[in-house]
Parts: C-alpha cells; structure tokens; sequence
C-alpha cells in the first residue's frame, strides 16, 4: 500500500522518534509499504517519521545509484532502531535531495564512511561498515530519526535562497508525482 509522505512543515518530521517495538503490529507490512512508498516517489530511502510515524526505522534502496557509485549496487536494507556507532573523520560534499523536501537540493559534507548498528525486518541484528554514496543514504535518513531534515546541513545564506520554496511547501502549494501530506491537510 502506497502510504503519504508528510512534507516539510508537519511537526512529526521535527520529532526524535521513538524506539520501535520489537511486537510492533505487522511490522514486515509497514516495512513492504514504506519500500512500495519509496518506490512510487522514486526514492531511494524512507524514514517512518516521513510516513508520520514517530518510530526509529528506515528502507534503503540505492541500486538505481549503483551506475555512478558502484558501492550501492544491491544495497537494499530495511534499518530498524538503528544507531551510528562510528563514522570517519573524512567529509564528502555531494547533492542531496528529500522526498519530504520536493524541489530542493543542496550539496551537505557528510562522513565518507559509517559503521552502524540495526535490527532487519525479521529482528536479526546487524553492524555493517558502509561507505560512499550508500553510507550518505543512510546518514541522509538516520537524521529523519533525529529529528532533522538535510537542510539543517546547509548555510544560511542557502536556506535564504530556498526560503520561498520551503513556504510553498509549508503552504502545500508544491507539485508532487507522489502522494503528500502537507501542513493543514
């Protein structure tokens, strides 16, 4: 089932999510859903707060990327109550972009390399190192979990200049191909 995704403005977004039950009800069909979700928008991650759900998971899918980074090829994980255990001092400035955020993209310094610890959709846990593009991914959609949106990433000055696309996007006057829940709606 395709779920909305909340744009920028909707409180949830703005949250620190909450762990997620080990007994969450029909976990693996929130999981299926947030993939199908991901994949109508032509994502290639979904946090659960992006679905209004305050829960401390994330689907990842970055094998469309693996032509321009070989690192995401088959890189496909759903991350449940993860946590960044590690991650390198070394930066990368790349172009980011948000489901929740249509229209923007900005260049964010992120950490080349991660090592994170999580649980799949069957609750077996995992700790992977994950670098590139894939690990930025990931970072990209640990920071939903936290509360933060990429463009807390950028300077002031960027957000200045993004200011009248984040009000229509507050104002719900964004264009979207894929089902949104905006501020009011």
């Amino acid at each position: 089932m395709i779920l909305s995704i909340y744009l920028y403005g909707q409180q949830v977004l703005r949250k620190e999510a909450e762990e997620t039950p080990e007994d969450y009800p029909q976990l693996k069909e929130l999981v299926a859903n947030m993939f199908e979700t991901m994949y109508h928008a032509d994502g290639v991650g979904l946090a659960a707060p992006q679905v209004g759900l305050s829960l401390r998971m994330f689907v990842v899918d970055g094998d469309v990327m693996a032509d321009d980074f070989p690192e995401c090829k088959g890189f496909k994980r759903a991350m449940i109550n993860p946590s960044i255990i590690e991650r390198s001092e070394e930066e990368i400035l790349l172009e980011e972009g948000c489901l929740s955020l249509p229209g923007i993209h900005e260049k964010v310094f992120r950490p080349a390399r991660i090592r994170i610890r999580y649980m799949d959709e069957n609750l077996a846990k995992h700790e992977e190192e994950i670098e590139g593009f894939a690990a930025r991914i990931v970072q990209h959609e640990y920071e939903h979990l936290e509360g933060r949106v990429f463009i807390d990433n950028i300077s002031g000055i960027r957000k200045q200049l993004n200011k009248s696309k984040l009000n229509n996007i507050i104002k719900g006057t964004t264009n979207c191909s894929y089902r949104t829940k905006a501020v009011g709606k």
